[in-house]
């Protein structure tokens, strides 16, 4: 194989692994949506006086092990009005049974 042909296929396989990472990301993040949303309605915190404290609501500095998507999933739901946060920093759910913005 030629030298130009050797950076064509690396190339290629460079925008392959990107593309994939991409994806690996967004699936994730979607796994993270869903397991707070179902986290809340399994503690049945629907409304302002039923919420709750969730562990995983602030990121560690020095955590071990992969990424934990959970905080920035969170920050997410908060910020779109799917999730309601009270003063002294605990959730519930705003929406009962609505999907995260067009995910099925």
């Amino acid at each position: 194989m030629t030298e130009t042909g050797q950076i064509i296929v690396g190339i290629f396989f460079l925008v392959l692994v990107y593309i994939f990472t991409r994806r690996a990301h967004g699936w994730r993040m979607k796994r993270a949506l869903d397991f707070i949303l179902k986290d809340l309605e399994k503690k049945d915190a629907v409304d302002h006086a039923s919420a709750v404290r969730l562990p995983y609501a602030t990121s560690m500095f020095f955590r071990m092990g992969t990424r934990d998507y959970r905080p920035k999933a969170l920050e997410y739901l908060v910020s779109s009005s799917l999730v309601g946060m009270t003063e002294d920093g605990r959730y519930y759910l705003k929406n009962k049974g609505s999907k995260v913005s067009g995910r099925s």
